[in-house]
């Protein structure tokens, strides 16, 4: 596999982890709205750049072709989580 292809691989499961941050990121920014309003404002301004990577995410992704499942798998680790 060259490294066009596992870019291809690699991309929809980053563009999903992405997403899934910037979307904590903004239950977080609702939680801490009365309290800590400054810190709720740095987590919207966060979830905004992530949208922004999001969208150069998928654009790479169309230019390199679209996803190409890994070998020996029919998904793109959809399951993955991190804990933070």
């Amino acid at each position: 596999m060259n490294s066009l292809d596992k870019v291809r691989v690699l991309l929809p499961h980053w563009i999903e982890h992405n997403h899934g941050h910037g979307a904590e990121f903004l239950q977080w920014a609702d939680t801490l709205t009365a309290d800590a309003p400054e810190i709720a404002d740095l987590l919207r301004s966060a979830a905004e750049s992530l949208h922004a990577a999001e969208h150069a995410l998928h654009e790479a992704l169309s230019r390199a072709g679209g996803p190409l499942a890994a070998p020996g798998h029919a998904h793109t680790h959809g399951g993955c989580h991190h804990h933070h």
